[in-house]
């Protein structure tokens, strides 16, 4: 009977993979306010959409909260990396808690965005899944003038008038492939409409599937390693689908299925944003034990972006140093 292991199995691992300079901030926005003041530490909602993650800083202390309510009158608050709405900031602030912006910048920079040109007159379309985090706090800069579409088909039901003021902008997590069909429609129906002069998907996300796209023409299946509820993961998964090629989301290397490899010569392997590298190695090692013989990163491009902690965290380290 053949072993396992005389597959000779490929692994190509695709980078750059995992975190990105928002996430890597937002976490240590947690562990550095822990640090500093001691458990409890409040977040408004998971910090970054990863099980492994939030069980880690939940086991340091963090208090994950949906409600504002939830949190003592008084306490500290992070806001988690995917932004939060404007009645978010007001309602905590009537409860005097001391807030802490983990926000992405990058996030940060569509919320202002939708502000700027809300107060200029003009309706808003708002790329992206109206249930997702990011898109309830960004809806939440103007909602009285905020439209939400997430398909081609959602353009085609758009009524404005043709003379309406129409600016369009994208949730930071989405799929490039996707964005470009809704755009182009958007823009076939309504040529006069604009948007910022570069892209609102963040450099991570554009890196981490241009990163799979170079592979994907090389593998029988990919692994994206990912939480569920992460929007960047599912969107990797997705690229790889619509190449054709099958494609698993999971969790860690306890997920893998043996009967996945059955055939396979050439495996891909990516992570979202917000998966920690020690999971991918994990995932790397149970594929060694199914077959895989050769390992071979394939680097799309180098990241170097860095984002400062929040202000409060910065401040409070250099006092103490």
């Amino acid at each position: 009977m053949t072993s396992e292991k005389s597959k000779g199995m490929t692994l190509l691992l695709s980078k750059p993979r995992g975190f990105c300079a928002g996430v890597e901030r937002a976490i240590e926005s947690v562990e550095k306010a822990l640090e500093l003041w001691g458990p409890p530490i409040y977040v408004k909602h998971e910090i970054v959409h990863n099980k492994h993650v939030v069980e880690r800083l939940r086991s340091m202390g963090a208090i994950f909260i949906e409600d504002i309510d939830d949190v003592p009158i008084g306490a500290r608050l992070i806001y988690s990396a995917h932004g939060v709405s404007p009645e978010v900031r007001k309602h905590a602030q009537k409860r005097q808690l001391f807030e802490i912006d983990a926000t992405c910048g990058l996030v940060t920079r569509v919320h202002s965005a939708v502000k700027r040109y809300a107060e200029q007159g003009y309706q808003i379309i708002l790329i992206g899944h109206r249930n997702h985090v990011e898109i309830i706090g960004t809806a939440g800069e103007a909602p009285e003038v905020t439209t939400i579409v997430d398909s081609v088909k959602d353009v085609e039901a758009l009524s404005f008038p043709i003379e309406t003021k129409l600016f369009y902008i994208t949730q930071t997590t989405l799929s490039l492939d996707d964005v470009k069909e809704i755009t182009d429609a958007l823009i076939a129906k309504y040529p006069h409409i604009v948007t910022l002069p570069s892209s609102s998907i963040c450099y991570a996300t554009t890196n981490r599937q241009m990163a799979l796209r170079e592979i994907t023409d090389q593998t029988d299946i990919v692994l994206v390693v990912g939480d569920r509820t992460s929007s960047n993961s599912n969107r990797l998964r997705e690229v790889a689908a619509r190449r054709g090629v099958k494609s698993f989301l999971i969790n860690d290397e306890t997920e893998i299925l043996p009967e996945w490899l059955e055939g396979v010569s050439t495996i891909g392997l990516t992570a979202g944003a917000s998966t920690p590298e020690s999971i991918v190695q994990g995932c790397i090692q149970r594929l060694q034990e199914l077959g895989v013989n050769r390992v071979e990163d394939v680097v799309y491009t180098q990241e170097d972006v860095v984002f400062q902690l929040p202000k409060p965290l910065f401040n409070a380290s250099f006092a103490t140093k």
